[in-house]
Order: structure tokens, then C-alpha cells, then sequence
């Protein structure tokens, strides 16, 4: 029942708007409700091609653990090792190289970085 009342949420009451092509932007925004982390685990080479990802920016950072929180939706694909991300009132995800990852905006989380980090990453 949760997920039917968001679904109409998230479409604005609109049931005639649902379309196949418009399910991507429903999880998406349904994320952004939930607070949930997407991750794609070892995404196919073509993938990444698709979203520009190697034409990003790079950031990274040592073994820490801080407050983050996301104004826009971030995607970013992690090129080295391990961070514990928990989101507010949500479960925690761990996320290593080789994931995609799309944070929601409007999340706020804990990062714990336990092997240091380094990521493509774009804001939307």
C-alpha cells in the first residue's frame, strides 16, 4: 500500500502519465521519498559509456567518517575502495570499487570510509 500511495506521489495523482519510459524518473523520485541508495554492482563497460561516467570529476578522500548531506541527486561510479554509507532514518549500504551508486537528494547520511576512496561523480 506505501508503494502505491508514493507511486501516486510521485506522479502527481496522474495514473494516465505512467509509462514504461517514465520509470526510471518513479525510482528515482520514490528514492528521494525513502531515503534509499541505488547501486549497480559491476555495471557492464557499455553502461558506464552511456552516462559519460569517465568524463565526470574525481574526487577522493583517507579513511574518515563524517556528516554528508545531498542538496541534488548524485551519481557516481567508485574506482577504489570501501565506504559504509547510512542514511538518516534508513539502512546502511556498503559500497566498494566497481559500484555505481545514486544517492537521492534531499539525504542525509553518515559516511564512514573504510579503505580510501576514490570516484567518478555528477550532480543532477
Amino acid at each position: 500500500m506505501l508503494r502505491y500511495i508514493l507511486f501516486l506521489v510521485a506522479l502527481g495523482s496522474n495514473i494516465s502519465a505512467f509509462q514504461p519510459s517514465s520509470l526510471h524518473k518513479f525510482s528515482t523520485r520514490l528514492n528521494m521519498l525513502t531515503n534509499k541508495i541505488e547501486v549497480v554492482s559491476k555495471p557492464e563497460e557499455s553502461f558506464l559509456k552511456t552516462k559519460g561516467v569517465y568524463d565526470w570529476g574525481t574526487w577522493g578522500c583517507g579513511v574518515s567518517k563524517f556528516p554528508w548531506h545531498y542538496d541534488t541527486t548524485e551519481s557516481c561510479y567508485v574506482l577504489e575502495g570501501k565506504v559504509t554509507v547510512t542514511p538518516q532514518n534508513g539502512e546502511a549500504v556498503t559500497i566498494e570499487k566497481g559500484d555505481f551508486v545514486t544517492f537521492p537528494a534531499g539525504m542525509s547520511c553518515t559516511w564512514d570510509v573504510h579503505e580510501p576512496i576514490q570516484k567518478h561523480y555528477m550532480f543532477f
